[in-house]
């Protein structure tokens, strides 16, 4: 795929040291990846929130994490300051050289540059969203490589209580940036569907959802009693069995897990 015996991945951790799957689901992919493209993808972890560790801008692929709370918690915070910064040289960069620098948002990450390049409205959810959900692809989205090989809708792991909706009729919403995907079709709900999926520019892209979702990973978590227990306290049992059944299907959370991040890095490591 490149010549380049060693690609150094950026991996910014925005979970504030609360305990979840996410970062070693990314780990994973990334590990995966590796051994079936031949390649040595040099990770290193920055713990952004709790330690202000960033990386500089001497990598070659940087994906940032979910994480707990509000995508407005870092507002005013100096580690929010530097990661929109960031950003910015990334983009600047990419700008001036032909060897191009891949960025991938999840979750938190993906609220926050949403916030930052004003893209749609950052708003809270009337109430949590919890379960693994289908997500249906835009007209660009089918078009976009990174969901070559899925299916439209595809199902992925969402968990989250803040949402980006449109605000296109806002005459303050100006930005370049592509809804590749949205929320599932919610007939009986009188709600706009929020966006799932943006690309920011050629060279960066986001989720709203967890592309790192591991389904094997992720069923012996939930069978632990006391996630279990919570799950049910929170959700109901209803909830908490539909989600075991989805991560048993091996359409669901598998192919998501082996298709969205696989093929950004894909893509990312071809124009090394």
């Amino acid at each position: 795929m490149t010549d380049k015996k060693i690609v150094r991945v950026a991996v910014i951790d925005m979970n504030n040291q609360f305990p979840n799957q996410g970062l070693r689901g990314i780990l994973g992919v990334l590990s995966t990846f590796e051994k079936n493209h031949g390649l040595t993808l040099q990770a290193s972890v920055f713990d952004l929130r709790a330690k202000h560790e960033l990386p500089g801008t001497d990598f070659d692929i940087y994906i940032s994490s979910g994480g707990p709370g509000s995508p407005f918690d870092g507002e005013g915070e100096e580690w929010e300051r530097v990661f929109f910064r960031l950003l910015d040289e990334l983009e600047d960069y990419n700008s001036l050289n032909p060897v191009k620098k891949h960025v991938f948002l999840i979750c938190h990450s993906f609220q926050m540059a949403c916030r930052k390049y004003n893209v749609g409205l950052v708003t809270k959810r009337k109430s949590n969203s919890f379960g693994i959900f289908p997500v249906t692809l835009t007209e660009k989205g089918e078009q976009d490589l990174l969901y070559a090989g899925l299916k439209n809708p595809f199902y992925a792991v969402d968990s989250r209580d803040w949402q980006v909706i449109d605000n296109s009729e806002d005459s303050s919403s100006v930005s370049p940036a592509t809804v590749l995907a949205i929320e599932k079709e919610r007939p009986h709900i009188d709600l706009e569907r929020c966006m799932m999926s943006v690309r920011f520019s050629p060279h960066m892209v986001g989720t709203q959802f967890h592309p790192e979702a591991d389904p094997v990973r992720m069923k012996a978590y939930l069978m632990e009693k006391e996630k279990k227990e919570a799950i049910i306290t929170a959700h109901g049992e209803e909830k908490y069995q539909d989600m075991m059944d989805s991560l048993e299907n091996p359409e669901h959370i598998y192919l998501t897990q082996t298709h969205i991040l696989p093929n950004f890095l894909a893509a990312a490591i071809s124009g090394l």
